[in-house]
């Protein structure tokens, strides 16, 4: 089945709130019936009450509103799905129905403005749109044909065990990045490649590139201009990932790995995303904030890489205690039987900072703000960790 990320899967297979058979028109079609009018003739377009009786639609209705009443009705039951998760960050502003509604949803609106909750729903929200309109420009078709030319995918999981193994430390995933919203510009003399060699010349195992423009003033030329430029490290494309196209688009820019965030993903997303990861030699890092979406994420197969993020994404204030609050008792021990790599990321600063994550059972780290400030960032790899790592 379709992730509900995708939009694509038959109503029917979803989660129903009625027994009653649904007639259903792909949500892809909208489009193609918009463009051409001869196909908003009328029709008669049956929807379902509350209560589960046929509503039959006046002669008046067209196609396209029977369409936009199905993707609405997809819209709020992916919220619903996400909530039943723990997931509090809508994919997309919440808005009323068609004009002249009935159906299952009739009765449970909520009317809760179309003001984002905190900065990540707006990012998400900002990028759901980003991406309609990168999918326009470039269908997955276009993608799956340019994969045909971009580099091979090497190994970041290999490279993070090699740099524990050789350091006897936390492999270190080195971020390019030049801004972020809670900190603002991070580097006024930014030049991605001249970092990203810096930190690979100072002992980084992979880099992390920002890829979000809007709010991170990073982007995909900053990630394939470190590729073009010979850098060995394996690339994870830091992106707000909404959509299964991205997973494509990023591949053909040169990443080797992409980030899956269980804030924003729910289950079913993140298993689906996960095996295209798979199928285009793509490792994924999913990422988690506390112990439901760590819970949830420990119980999904195929998972190899998990980062705990110290930062809530909703306040952005920041405990690196969350990381060995999650990694003790049971959850520490399926993490030890599974061989899952576990990733410290955010507010690390320091070298007794990396040895307590490093105490509390992470593999790597992932560390952006306190060595991309460095005018040297490969001399802020050093004193992060006390010690040179670099291969010498």
């Amino acid at each position: 089945m379709e992730p509900l990320a995708s939009l694509k899967a038959p109503f029917q297979a979803l989660p129903s709130f009625s027994s009653r058979h649904r007639t259903w028109i792909p949500p892809t079609q909208v489009n193609t019936y918009k463009k051409n009018s001869l196909f908003t003739m009328s029709v008669r377009a049956q929807v379902e009450s509350n209560d589960g009786s046929a509503v039959v639609a006046t002669s008046g209705e067209s196609v396209v509103d029977a369409l936009e009443v199905k993707e609405w009705e997809v819209g709020m039951l992916q919220n619903e799905v996400a909530a039943s998760q723990g997931i509090r960050i809508r994919r997309r502003p919440p808005t009323g129905p068609p004009l002249h509604y009935v159906g299952p949803f009739q009765f449970r609106l909520q009317n809760e403005g179309n003001t984002p909750r905190n900065i990540l729903e707006e990012i998400v929200w900002n990028k759901d749109k980003e991406v309609s309109q990168l999918k326009e420009r470039k269908p997955l078709i276009v993608l799956k044909k340019a994969l045909e030319n971009a580099p091979p995918a090497r190994d970041f999981i290999g490279a993070l065990r090699a740099a524990n193994e050789r350091t006897g430390l936390p492999g270190l995933i080195a971020e390019v990045k030049k801004a972020s919203p809670s900190r603002g510009i991070l580097r006024e003399d930014f030049d991605p490649v001249e970092i990203a060699q810096a930190y690979e010349k100072g002992g980084a195992a992979c880099l992390s590139v920002l890829t979000d423009e809007k709010y991170f003033k990073g982007s995909f030329e900053n990630l394939e201009a470190i590729r073009n430029a010979g850098v060995k490290c394996p690339l994870l494309c830091k992106e707000f990932i909404v959509d299964a196209w991205q997973l494509y688009y990023a591949r053909t820019k040169g990443a080797d790995a992409v980030l899956l965030i269980a804030a924003v993903l729910p289950d079913l997303d993140i298993k689906y995303m996960i095996k295209i990861c798979k199928l285009l030699g793509l490792t994924a890092l999913v990422e988690v904030h506390d112990e439901k979406e760590f819970d949830r994420v420990l119980g999904i197969e195929g998972i190899e890489l998990i980062g705990i993020n110290n930062r809530n994404l909703e306040t952005f204030e920041v405990d690196i205690g969350i990381t060995k609050k999650l990694l003790e008792g049971e959850r520490g021990k399926i993490i030890r039987e599974k061989n899952i790599i576990m990733v410290g990321e955010s507010g690390l600063f320091t070298p007794e900072d990396i040895a307590y994550v490093q105490e509390a059972g992470v593999k790597a780290v992932l560390v952006g703000e306190s060595i991309v400030k460095q005018s040297d960032p490969g001399k802020g790899i050093s004193n992060l960790f006390g010690k040179d790592i670099s291969l010498g």
